[in-house]
C-alpha cells in the first residue's frame, strides 16, 4: 500500500509520506528537522560536465530542507572527484585530468542554481556552494594521516559495505587511491563544521558508511554530534538505477538529454514506480499524489500519474517555457499539431522513428502516399497500400489520408525537408527530402 499523507505538520512528516529516508543516524534528528535551522551538506562528484538523473534525489532534497528553513551547502568534490568513491562500483573508475575536472565543475555549477536559492533574498537559509579541492588540495599528506588517519582503523574501513564488497572480489580489487575516499569524505563533514556549522550529512543510501566515517570524526575531534541520513537508491523495477538506459545516461544539461527527451523519460515510468518517483522527485502536493496513486490503480491507461510525473521534473530541472514546448511536442506526435514543431523539436520528438531519404525531385514528380507507403516499407505492396488508405490507416504528417491517389507535395513538407507517414496508430516513419 503506498504511503498515505500525513496526519501531523513539519518537515519530517512530508519526507516520511515522500519514503525520502532510508537511514537516520538519531531519533531526535526528526525534532531538529521540524523546529530547528540545521546546516546540511550533501556532495556531487563532478565526473562528467553534467550532473544526471541519478543526482535528482539529493537535489530535490536539499531544496525541501531549504524551503523548511535549512541552510543547504551544495558540496563539489572538486578532489574528492579526482580520486573516486567505490561505492556501488565493481571496478575502479578512471581518473580525469585536472583540465578535466575544472571543465566538469564550471558546468555543474549553473544547474546547482536551478534547485537552490543562492541569493541573498533567501536569508539565513541562503543556499552555499563549496568545492572540497579548496581545502584537501593544500592538505599535506603527513597532517591528513596524523590529523585523520589516526581515529579510524583499517579493520573499521574494511568492514564498510563498499570497500569490502570490492575486497571480497580478487579479479577486482580495490586501490589505495578509493580506499582512501571514505576518510577525505569524513574530513570533509569537519571542514565544514568548523567553516559553516554544518551538522548534516544527506546521501544515498550507499554513501551510509561514508556519512557515519564522518560523524564519527567530528565527534572525535570537536566532541560534538551530527547527523547524517540516507535516502533509497532510485532503482527501475528490474532493479537498474534510474536514469540508466539503453541509450546511456539521461543528463540534466539541455545540451546531453533534451527536456522533450526528459519529458519522454519520465512519461514512459512503469506504473509500479511512478507513485515513489512523484512523492521523492517533485513537490506535487500529498492530496494530489495519493489521487494519482488511485487513477493509476483504477485506469493506468490515461497515464495520468506519469504526465504529472513528467511536466513536475521538467519543470524544476528546465524551467516552464521548456516544459511547456516539451508537452506540447509530446503531443503533436499524435496529432496534426506536428506540424507546428520547429526542425530541432520535430527530429527529437522522431529520433526513435525509422527514416528515409528521398531526392527532392521526387516531390516535383508526383510521389503519390501509395508509393510512399511502399518506398518506406509500411506497406509491403501497392495493393496493400491502398487498401491502407481506403481502411482509413494511413496519415501524412498525422493528418488521415482519404484518397489513395494524393501526391506529396512541397506544402506537404515539414521545416521544408521532411514529411510524417504513418500506417494505424503507432508505425511512423519520417521522410527527409534532401
Amino acid at each position: 500500500m503506498p504511503p498515505q499523507p500525513p496526519t501531523g505538520p513539519g518537515l519530517s512528516a512530508d519526507l516520511s509520506f515522500r519514503g525520502v529516508v532510508h537511514q537516520s543516524s538519531a531519533p531526535e534528528l526528526d525534532a531538529l528537522l521540524d523546529g530547528g535551522r540545521l546546516t546540511v551538506y550533501s556532495g556531487f562528484d563532478p565526473t562528467a560536465p553534467s550532473l544526471h538523473v541519478g543526482n535528482l534525489l539529493q537535489l530535490v532534497t536539499l531544496r525541501r530542507l531549504q524551503e523548511a528553513g535549512h541552510r543547504p551547502i551544495a558540496l563539489l568534490g572538486g578532489a574528492t572527484g579526482l580520486i573516486g568513491d567505490p561505492g556501488g562500483k565493481a571496478t575502479e573508475r578512471p581518473l580525469l585530468s585536472e583540465d578535466e575536472h575544472r571543465e566538469n565543475v564550471a558546468g555543474i555549477r549553473p544547474q546547482l542554481e536551478r534547485f537552490l536559492d543562492f541569493s541573498p533574498g533567501a536569508g539565513p537559509a541562503r543556499a552555499v556552494l563549496r568545492d572540497n579541492a579548496q581545502w584537501l588540495a593544500p592538505l599535506g599528506i603527513v597532517t591528513f594521516l596524523r590529523d585523520v588517519g589516526k581515529h579510524f582503523s583499517v579493520n573499521q574501513m574494511i568492514a564498510k559495505e563498499s570497500v569490502r564488497a570490492r575486497i571480497e572480489r580478487p579479479d577486482r580489487g580495490i586501490s589505495y587511491t578509493e580506499f582512501s575516499y571514505m576518510l577525505l569524505q569524513a574530513y570533509d563533514f569537519l571542514h565544514l563544521y568548523d567553516t559553516d556549522g554544518c551538522r548534516m550529512q544527506i546521501g544515498g543510501s550507499d554513501q551510509w558508511g561514508n556519512i557515519t566515517m564522518g560523524i564519527d570524526l567530528v565527534r572525535r575531534c570537536r566532541n560534538v554530534e551530527v547527523f547524517g541520513l540516507t535516502t533509497p537508491l532510485l532503482t527501475r523495477s528490474d532493479g537498474a538505477k534510474l536514469g540508466k538506459t539503453e541509450t546511456g545516461t539521461v543528463w540534466l544539461d539541455a545540451a546531453r538529454t533534451s527536456p522533450y527527451a526528459l519529458f519522454q523519460y519520465f512519461l514512459n515510468a512503469e506504473d509500479a514506480r511512478v507513485g515513489a518517483y512523484l512523492r521523492l522527485l517533485t513537490f506535487v502536493p500529498h492530496e494530489r499524489i495519493t489521487e494519482l496513486d488511485c487513477t493509476t490503480e483504477d485506469a493506468p491507461e490515461k497515464r495520468e500519474a506519469q504526465r504529472e510525473l513528467a511536466r513536475a521534473v521538467c519543470l524544476i530541472v528546465h524551467g516552464a517555457a521548456e516544459t511547456a514546448r516539451a508537452e506540447r511536442a509530446a503531443g503533436a506526435l499524435f496529432s496534426e499539431e506536428i506540424a507546428g514543431l520547429d526542425e530541432k523539436t520535430l527530429v527529437e520528438v522522431l529520433a526513435d522513428a525509422p527514416t528515409t531519404a528521398l531526392a527532392r525531385s521526387a516531390v516535383d514528380g508526383g510521389l503519390t502516399v501509395v508509393d510512399a507507403l511502399v518506398t518506406t516499407g509500411l506497406a509491403p505492396s501497392k495493393g496493400a497500400a491502398r487498401r491502407t488508405v481506403d481502411q482509413g490507416g494511413a496519415y501524412v504528417n498525422n493528418r488521415r489520408v482519404a484518397d489513395p491517389n494524393q501526391t506529396i507535395g512541397a506544402g506537404d513538407l515539414l521545416a521544408d525537408r521532411y514529411l510524417v507517414l504513418r500506417r494505424g496508430r503507432k508505425e511512423y516513419h519520417l521522410l527527409q527530402f534532401g
